[in-house]
């Protein structure tokens, strides 16, 4: 094999590479609204680190367990037998190395006196770790989008930061 040859071969490798860890990363931001819609505690947990974080506004969730628990909790148990769906939009994800960071924009649909109405729109910024279990979310950070510059802050960096897993929103 010429060098040249064997120089484009690597090249296409490391591009594959790459493709394959984005569609990875976005699998598990995608996998989030249909397990936590079917109650599944377990599966959304297990989309975490061990000793990730989940931070919501009005919630901070440390470690798999805590949530579990907010999956399990009555008020989320009321959410799906009301009727809703949590929207996550395409990510877009920046991976470097085995860290990547994905942000996005999440809708809360619910069922509502026999309509469906937007309860809640968020910006999403999640940062990711490829460890021996495959991808898993480091922390994830949600803020409602009402006009805070918090919010439209947590995506424009995870697009024009560095991407790497310390840009800060």
């Amino acid at each position: 094999m010429s060098a040249d040859l064997a120089g484009r071969l690597a090249h296409l490798e490391q591009r594959v590479q790459q493709l394959e860890n984005e569609r990875a990363v976005a699998q598990v931001v995608a996998a989030y609204g249909p397990l936590v819609d079917g109650g599944d505690d377990a599966r959304v947990a297990a989309l975490w680190d061990p000793d990730g974080v989940y931070d919501v506004d009005e919630l901070l969730m440390t470690g798999r367990a805590e949530i579990a628990a907010m999956v399990r909790s009555p008020a989320h148990q009321r959410w799906i037998a009301g009727g809703c769906a949590h929207v996550v939009g395409p990510p877009h994800v920046t991976v470097t190395g085995d860290d990547a960071v994905a942000v996005c924009h999440s809708l809360m649909v619910v069922h509502d006196d026999g309509r469906f109405v937007v309860r809640r729109a968020t910006a999403n910024r999640w940062r990711l770790h490829r460890g021996a279990d495959g991808w898993q979310v480091v922390d994830r950070t949600n803020r409602v989008l009402d006009g805070r510059a918090e919010a439209p802050r947590l995506l424009s960096a995870g697009i024009f930061g560095d991407g790497s897993p310390g840009d800060e929103a």
